[in-house]
């Protein structure tokens, strides 16, 4: 890898300080990482680690901190960048606005897909020319190359593209997370996913359809509807439409859904709890801001509204996540739908267009 680190230079997005898409600076010269960047964690906001009250992580005896970042070089890869997703909450830390924030300067991005270049002293699961995916990088995904610890780094399947691989991670492991480790559904029940023609929407509604739930599904467009029903959905619905929360009462037999999935609480939130079955709970995947709800909406149905945060992830969680995701690479149910592709230098671009584009149709991918 050290070979590879001296060929020179390579393009990545660099954020200098906190702020809106134009802290996005593309520079041409910034040098080939290798495992020996590796900083347990430092150097990109992608990996999941727990946080305190102030987002920062926590302080840590030097002793380990030295075991660690020895382990990380050792076990890490080299990934040459062949797409990398975008996701929501990259622009929510790039404003700086949310609670956990990388030190300055850093490169988003942790949803690579691309070919080992090169492997660390201890990683005998890859080898180079290997096409991979990954959930996390130590040096950031919007760039021409990528490190990765070798435990957040998965064989790509011959069945799906780059941009497909780099649409996996953080919107498969989060609708898992959300429907059955922290919303325990079960076949049988009934989801609404509130927005669900989006990277997660998307996942949650495949996920969710093969393991038996009856799902409903939202969306912008006529399009997005579309695009909902192709990926799982039962039935889909134009969250646009004014009386469209009417529809889905009515679908359901007044008696309303058991778990949702929402994208956008600062907006659905308190209609949300209108919609929930007795005893149904509500997932809070997404949000953009405060909202006024009455507690008394879940007084009437003893339903429950529960954040979700993959940053918070135990061990166990994420080795969870990753088996279902690898079975679903393998049945064939999982195939991730992408939406906008954009090149490298329209990295600005991609974080407004994700956040104030009329409406969802897949990934975001960024091509470097």
């Amino acid at each position: 890898m050290a070979a590879a680190a001296a060929r020179g230079a390579m393009r990545a997005v660099r954020v200098f300080e906190f702020g809106g898409p134009e802290v996005l600076r593309l520079q041409a010269d910034v040098p080939i990482p290798s495992p020996e960047d590796a900083q347990v964690g430092e150097l990109s906001p992608s990996s999941p680690v727990s946080t305190d009250t102030r987002g920062a992580a926590p302080p840590r005896p030097a002793q380990a901190l030295l075991s660690a970042r020895s382990h990380a070089q050792d076990a890490a890869v080299l990934i040459k960048v062949h797409a990398c997703g975008v996701n929501p909450v990259e622009t929510y830390i790039r404003s700086g606005n949310y609670a956990r924030k990388p030190a300055l300067p850093y490169t988003p991005g942790s949803d690579v897909a691309g070919v080992i270049e090169g492997v660390g002293g201890r990683v005998t699961a890859f080898k180079k020319g290997d096409r991979v995916f990954t959930s996390a990088t130590l040096s950031g995904g919007y760039a021409d190359y990528a490190v990765a610890e070798a435990d957040t780094v998965f064989p790509l399947s011959d069945k799906l593209s780059f941009s497909q691989g780099a649409a996996i991670a953080i919107p498969y492991f989060t609708a898992y997370r959300a429907l059955f480790l922290k919303g325990h559904a079960k076949a049988g029940e009934s989801v609404l996913i509130h927005g669900a023609s989006g990277g997660v929407g998307i996942a949650a509604c495949q996920i969710a359809r093969a393991y038996g739930l009856k799902v409903l599904g939202t969306a912008g467009t006529e399009q997005g509807m579309n695009v909902v029903l192709r990926n799982g959905a039962h039935q889909a619905f134009n969250h646009r439409e004014a009386n469209y929360l009417d529809k889905i009462m009515e679908y359901t037999k007044m008696q309303g859904v058991n778990i949702i999935i929402e994208m956008l609480s600062n907006v659905n939130l308190a209609a949300d709890l209108h919609l929930l079955s007795h005893a149904g709970r509500v997932m809070v995947v997404g949000c953009r801001g405060p909202i006024e709800i009455n507690p008394r909406d879940t007084m009437n149905k003893e339903s429950s509204i529960r954040g979700v945060s993959l940053f918070l992830q135990t061990e166990e969680e994420r080795r969870e996540c990753v088996r279902a995701v690898l079975d679903g690479i393998e049945s064939g149910w999982l195939k991730p739908v992408v939406g906008p592709e954009y090149p490298l230098q329209e990295v600005a671009k991609a974080h407004e267009d994700i956040i104030h584009s009329s409406g969802a149709r897949g990934k975001m991918v960024l091509l470097p």
